[in-house]
């Protein structure tokens, strides 16, 4: 039962971690096609590269250890609810910075 809680949370993480890393790349590219008018919103997505890269790597390390025994589980759902999080903040605060209402 502990193994598959594991594997769902780690598996949330890692849905809300590689979509904060593709929000970022579809605003990265966005801005490199505006030239110069972009240039903000590129250097906001340069900075939050580093947020995207842990959280992601955080929750692939967390679904790598659920296949361990019951000690990796209990590690796998920790590293992954804390990736998750800060990956699922991260994106939102992203969405509404540069969120349209057209």
């Amino acid at each position: 039962m502990l193994d598959l809680i594991a594997v769902l949370v780690a598996i949330v993480a890692l849905v809300a971690a590689l979509g904060h890393v593709g929000y970022l790349a579809l605003l990265n590219s966005a801005a490199r096609k505006r030239g110069v008018s972009g240039s903000p919103v590129a250097q906001y997505v340069r900075s939050r590269w580093p947020v995207a890269g842990v959280t992601t790597a955080g929750a692939a390390l967390a679904f790598l250890l659920t296949s361990g025994g019951g000690f990796a589980d209990v590690l796998a759902i920790l590293i992954a609810a804390g990736s998750g999080t800060v990956a699922g903040q991260s994106l939102s605060t992203t969405m509404t910075r540069y969120r349209s209402d057209r």
